[in-house]
């Protein structure tokens, strides 16, 4: 009687448009695959301007061989991202399409995203093996993870420096001046030698665990001949007992926090080495603590997904607390209270759906 009424009770239609999602998941997942190799061959970047081609020409002016175009560009058509014309087999990128698929497109360049999905594909079985025994997937398993973030939020918070600098009254100016500025976790350091061409009379210094990326960053810096910016390797997780003591006029991280191994030790060192009337200026996820609040969160699932295939695992492998991107800003406020800020001010972006801006100071 009981498994009568449960077969009664299935929802034909429901299942139905399920299946028809996961069809459209499976399709959109290997798009985005499509859409990196784009992206990273350049191919993209040729066909902004260009006139309707053939996979030959394409791949001439590209300088990439033939018969892979050939069958990128059956991706790019199916997908209806590009447009073939039956009788002349010749494709064409629409404007409106390059405008958010090309580098030029500067911010707006979505393709930079979708090489997440390769980069975290590339740990699967070593994340399976967290499921099954605990623990986490080092850095140094991610060998293009610095690089993809070099690209996203250093587009991003580039392409918005004057928007960011003006959250804090007087910042630019004080910049201008000079002052002592530190950025924990700078990655490749594209944001710090920006600032560091910008600001010639400050003094700029940034912190982070990877080797690989702190040499990309003294390379570009290099590159530019700035002798404003140093960059140091080091583990965070005690920097509440070696920061410096009230060093700092500003500081700055970039997305950086929730991966660390020790977050709040992290942020006590902040509070440690920032002067009295110093500014604490942090990007974070924007999101909620409580998975329920973020079931409509424009881009939840693929900011859970590398959180739980890199930001948790990587801060789980140094046997860290693995917050994970979307801890949210609510934990993200209990933190820095916890490490002794008592003004932390919100902001967001109109630009920006991903992240939240936060203005804290003692």
């Amino acid at each position: 009687m009981a498994n009568t009424q449960k077969a009664s009770e299935f929802d034909s239609a429901k299942a139905e448009a399920f299946a028809e999602k996961l069809l459209s998941a499976l399709n959109q997942g290997a798009l985005c695959l499509m859409i990196s190799i784009g992206h990273r061959t350049g191919l993209f970047d040729t066909l902004r301007n260009q006139e309707a081609a053939t996979s030959a020409e394409i791949a001439l002016k590209a300088g990439l061989n033939e018969r892979y175009v050939r069958e990128w560009l059956g991706a790019m058509v199916t997908s209806k991202i590009m447009e073939v014309d039956s009788v002349t087999n010749r494709y064409r990128l629409p404007q409106e399409h390059a405008a958010f698929l090309s580098r030029p497109a500067g911010a707006d360049n979505m393709a930079v995203f979708t090489q997440y999905v390769g980069v975290l594909g590339s740990v699967e079985d070593e994340v399976i093996g967290c499921f099954k025994k605990g623990g986490g997937v080092p850095y140094e398993k991610f060998p293009r993870f610095h690089e993809v973030m070099a690209e996203d939020s250093g587009q991003s918070v580039l392409s918005s420096l004057p928007h960011i600098l003006s959250l804090v009254p007087g910042l630019t100016d004080r910049l201008n001046k000079g002052v002592q500025v530190l950025d924990i976790g700078c990655g490749r350091g594209r944001i710090m030698n920006c600032l560091a061409e910008l600001y010639p009379k400050s003094r700029f210094t940034g912190m982070e665990l990877s080797s690989d990326a702190v040499l990309y960053a003294w390379e570009e810096a290099a590159e530019k001949r700035l002798r404003n910016v140093e960059y140091i390797v080091t583990d965070l997780s005690n920097f509440d007992e070696k920061a410096e003591h009230e060093a700092f006029d500003l500081i700055t991280t970039f997305d950086a926090v929730h991966d660390q191994a020790k977050p709040l030790n992290v942020l006590k060192g902040i509070n440690r080495a920032l002067k009295n009337d110093g500014v604490y200026l942090m990007q974070d996820i924007r999101g909620s603590s409580h998975v329920f609040k973020n079931i409509d969160h424009p881009l939840g699932t693929l900011l859970y997904t590398i959180s739980c295939m890199h930001c948790m695992t990587v801060s789980l492998a140094q046997g860290g607390e693995g917050l994970g991107a979307m801890w949210g800003e609510e934990k993200t406020r209990e933190y820095l209270e916890d490490a002794g800020f008592h003004s932390i001010t919100t902001h967001q972006l109109p630009h920006d759906i991903q992240n939240n801006w936060y203005v804290v100071k003692k």
